[in-house]
């Protein structure tokens, strides 16, 4: 397994869809791109950004369940794609007890960012699907959680459920 940062939530010009970008730590600084929906990138969003919500979003109430049964959240792995679906698995700790779970990636990646949980992407998965992002320079500044925010905000003013059918 690599470990991975959570770079990016942008919007995919071509498609109009949210993608979230996932960087080796060490090495070569490949990405792993996945496509997701745009609640779980809103989602992601608010965590990065430490949004404030009136009442729990689905990924909060996960969090406080896992953390009300003694629980906490080890790491999320992103395992594998199949038939162009990424996979991922939750790694709980409950005391004794290890647990395995499996979710869709932006459902355990917005856990994650709730948690402080370190990401982490199957070898064989960055091996096969991880590219290196032109642009990447280390001396430009970083996009802020704001701008993020924005674009999802922007995204989420264009986008029609039709968008989605298909």
């Amino acid at each position: 397994m690599l470990e991975v940062r959570l770079t990016a939530v942008r919007v995919d010009l071509q498609s109009n869809t949210p993608v979230v970008l996932l960087e080796e730590k060490l090495g070569s600084r490949r990405s792993l791109p996945i496509f997701i929906g745009a609640p779980e990138a809103t989602a992601i969003a608010f965590a990065l950004q430490g949004v404030d919500v009136p009442r729990p979003m689905t990924h909060d109430l996960m969090k406080e369940l896992v953390e009300s049964l003694g629980a906490q959240v080890l790491r999320v792995v992103v395992t594998e794609v199949r038939d162009s679906t990424y996979f991922a698995e939750i790694h709980l700790q409950q005391g004794d007890r290890r647990v395995e779970m499996s979710s869709r990636p932006s459902d355990a990646i917005a856990l994650a960012a709730r948690t402080q949980a370190p990401l982490f992407v199957a070898d064989e998965l960055m091996e096969s699907a991880g590219i290196v992002l032109d642009g990447d320079d280390e001396n430009e500044p970083e996009e802020s959680s704001e701008e993020i925010v924005g674009e999802f905000r922007t995204f989420l003013d264009s986008v029609r459920p039709e968008d989605f059918h298909g």
